[in-house]
């Protein structure tokens, strides 16, 4: 109980951090709308976004190494702040791109950090509450920052402040904690090939897993405003997407740990193209209608990266995990970098029902694919244990492969 006190304020800095950069999605969404955006305009803050979250997993472990971890967690966090207080000083797509860049380098260094600090003080006895705390801080973050559209007036400056504040005070408790630096890690090599070569398949389910939450989470506004929801209401459709995809992880789980993972992925798939016809079809049902589509959407399709990991460590060793892991982030970046722009010039063009056209595209292209696989080759008898990956940084396949090799014997 005492170490995960000590670790108190790194779950704070996480709970700010995510509040900060979660609310900023849907704002500049709505923001750029109001000021007269084009759709596709808007789309490229979100695929911004990702460039800059890719290149932060890259970069912040060699930054750590160079300034130590509470200098680069302080130099990522006032990235973020300028990037968020600097909206309403330039206004125009080009610029919030570069500012959205800013904060995507902000998201991904101070995860690498946290998590860095985590995996050099967690012992194996610690690890499994230390992940567990670690993720309810996380994803209850998250669901609170979509419903912060509720209260942020779109295009002022008042809500982008509020923000940088926000991810300011995220400083605050890493900073003031008595935690010693640890050393720094060495950084994981990035070889995308290391993913293709283990398992295609679920280097294609990570790419559709990017595709899948960067479109619905960055240009679900527009979507959201189109179909006639409020701004309160858009917060509410977003969350629902959130907190469907997390109450599914554990049935998820538990299923994909007792049948063949290809089998889970290639049903959640089917599921996720019948949730996108759902959705498209009760769009004119009313708020709560739309709600409940969003729910279930997430639920059926929020648990495909984390099957699809569980899916590539199965055939990895235990010298291979962290590498995989930092893969696997590579190729779901792909999907989300590609997504936002490729779903708003389609919503543009066909209308908003286009971003589940596409969403459910990529879907049946990897139910299709999981077929494929799965009369190419046969099915793996011991399994490493499933485990809920966040998307975060290069490094979370430090903190997960303990976690993996519980249920790996070939690690014992």
């Amino acid at each position: 109980m005492r170490l995960m006190i000590s670790f108190a304020a790194l779950f704070l800095s996480i709970i700010l951090l995510q509040l900060a950069s979660g609310g900023v999605g849907p704002l500049d969404a709505l923001s750029g709308l109001a000021l007269g955006f084009t759709t596709a305009e808007v789309g490229l803050l979100g695929s911004a976004h990702f460039l800059g979250f890719f290149i932060g997993c890259w970069w912040a472990p060699r930054l750590m190494g160079t300034v130590g971890h509470s200098r680069a967690f302080a130099a990522f966090t006032a990235l973020g702040a300028m990037g968020l207080m600097a909206h309403m000083m330039v206004v125009g797509p080009l610029a919030w791109a570069v500012m959205r860049v800013g904060i995507g380098l902000c998201v991904a260094g101070c995860y690498t950090v946290i998590e860095a600090w985590l995996n050099a003080r967690l012992t194996n006895e610690t690890r499994g509450r230390a992940m567990g705390i670690y993720r309810i801080a996380d994803m209850g973050a998250s669901l609170a920052a979509q419903l912060l559209i509720a209260v942020l007036p779109p295009a002022a400056y008042v809500s982008y402040n509020l923000l940088a504040i926000i991810c300011c005070a995220a400083l605050l408790p890493l900073t003031l904690s008595r935690l010693r630096q640890p050393e720094t890690p060495e950084a994981p090599r990035l070889r995308p090939g290391l993913a293709l070569r283990l398992s295609p398949l679920a280097t294609a389910g990570v790419i559709v897993a990017g595709l899948t939450s960067a479109a619905f989470r960055m240009v679900g506004p527009v979507y959201g405003q189109e179909v006639g929801l409020a701004p309160d209401q858009i917060g509410l459709f977003l969350a629902a997407f959130v907190g469907g995809g997390a109450l599914a992880q554990y049935p998820v789980g538990w299923l994909a740990d007792k049948i063949d993972r290809r089998r889970v992925l290639v049903w959640l798939s089917l599921a996720a193209v019948a949730s996108c016809g759902v959705t498209v079809a009760v769009s004119d049902g009313g708020a709560v209608a739309v709600f409940l589509a969003a729910a279930l959407f997430g639920a059926v399709s929020f648990p495909v990266y984390s099957v699809a990991a569980a899916h590539a460590n199965d055939w990895a060793d235990s010298a291979e995990r962290v590498e995989l892991s930092a893969a696997l982030m590579f190729f779901y970046a792909i999907g989300a970098i590609a997504s936002p722009l490729a779903a708003s010039g389609l919503i543009e063009r066909f209308g908003p029902e286009a971003l589940f056209w596409l969403i459910g595209a990529g879907h049946a292209g990897l139910v299709l694919f999981g077929l494929a696989r799965m009369r190419s080759r046969p099915s793996l008898g011991p399994r490493t244990a499933y485990v809920w990956t966040p998307r975060t940084s290069f490094l979370i396949g430090r903190l997960t492969r303990a976690s993996r090799e519980k249920g790996d014997p070939e690690s014992r």
